[in-house]
């Protein structure tokens, strides 16, 4: 009895630890938030450009594989250009197209009004005027300085971990001294970059089933703006729950002081209520189920835990961070059970001991996330 009391308590002592842990870990995420933020943007982007580098060497015949690597980076900060430009080209549009919706606007509240039975109702730009802009100009101009510092401390971490990652293997030789450990640590390396891949992959599979029919329906329909609304579908889908919502309900609004009846912004609420139930309650969660082994329940709390501490930065990079958090806990025999409860199947780190596939290299040299083996060069 007084063995098994024993084993008892120090099984309750070792979960009260990781808890405490967990707790502990979330503060310091808090508290450096301006610091990490920027540092896991940069990892993201780094993860990317290797996943781009690596599909052209495997994808496209005969590719140079010292192309690859610069392409892939062109290619990336590309498209972020290409999504800034756009973005900041449907603004002007909005603000040019101001004095033509108001007229709109006012017969949607006067109609909403006659509806609730108001003899007297405001006009929009009275309501507008109650909400008095003018006060969330300095509040919008401290966001947009934030985002522009953060963007520029991407930038620079993601120089840096491009230069450095040359130095890669030979630290990890000395920082895993025995034959072992680097094994173990290669396949942990392996695991969390192809989960980061793999998120990728389904994000952006599904983004583009939801964004492309969208933008054909929002064309046949004659939707003002239809490429920045498809953009900000195939965007706000990073963002696991809450960004479905957005792309769904956004374009409908818009279509309602955009016409002059109804049915329009009705058919197209049902198009997109019909493409987001089949993508968001079937094939995503058939893939993201099987690809990457992440219970739906973790998603949502993922998605409230990271939006809590980082904010927008947080929710998208919330299944990322999950997938990360669960293969390490995994490693760990006192912090399995929370990685078995991240898991979908009960199984964090699949049914077998390694990730490489038949024909690969072996363990010992698998890539790490920044795309080196963990080998002497």
């Amino acid at each position: 009895m007084a063995l098994a009391d024993l084993h008892i308590r120090a099984h309750t002592a070792r979960n009260s630890l990781v808890v405490i842990a967990v707790v502990v870990a979330g503060a310091a995420f808090y508290w450096l938030s301006g610091i990490l933020t920027p540092l896991a943007l940069a990892l993201f982007l780094l993860v990317m450009i290797d996943s781009f580098a690596r599909v052209l060497v495997k994808r496209v015949p005969h590719f140079p594989a010292i192309l690859a690597q610069p392409i892939a980076i062109v290619l990336s900060v590309g498209l972020v250009i290409l999504t800034v430009v756009v973005v900041a080209a449907n603004a002007t549009a909005f603000a040019g197209q101001t004095n033509t919706y108001l007229p709109k606007l006012n017969a949607l509240v006067g109609g909403l009004a006659a509806t609730m039975g108001m003899a007297n109702h405001p006009t929009a730009q009275q309501l507008i005027n109650q909400l008095n802009p003018s006060s969330y100009i300095g509040v919008a101009a401290g966001h947009l300085k934030g985002f522009a510092t953060t963007a520029v401390a991407v930038l620079l971490y993601l120089g840096f971990l491009i230069a450095s990652r040359q130095s890669f293997p030979r630290k990890a030789v000395k920082l895993f001294g025995s034959d072992a450990t680097r094994h173990e640590a290669a396949e942990i390396f392996q695991r969390i970059r192809d989960g980061v891949e793999r998120y990728l992959w389904i994000q952006v599979v599904c983004g583009l089933m939801m964004a492309i029919p969208a933008f054909v329906v929002m064309m046949a329909l004659g939707l003002d703006n239809a490429v920045f609304w498809a953009f900000l579908i195939f965007i706000v889908g990073f963002i696991p729950i809450i960004g479905g919502a957005i792309g769904v309900l956004g374009p409908p609004l818009f279509a309602l002081v955009q016409f002059d009846t109804p049915w329009r912004a009705l058919i197209l609420l049902a198009a997109l209520e019909v493409m987001g139930f089949i993508i968001g309650n079937i094939i995503y969660p058939r893939m993201q189920g099987k690809s990457l082994n992440i219970d739906p329940i973790a998603v949502l709390l993922s998605l409230a835990f990271w939006g809590a501490i980082w904010g927008l930065p947080g929710m998208f990079l919330s299944t990322p961070l999950t997938v990360m958090a669960m293969i390490i806990l995994a490693q760990f025999e006192g912090a399995r059970w929370i990685a078995v409860l991240l898991s979908s199947d009960g199984e964090p780190l699949g049914p077998t001991s390694t990730v490489s596939a038949p024909g690969d290299p072996p363990a010992l040299a698998a890539p790490s996330p920044l795309g080196e083996p963990l080998t002497q060069p």
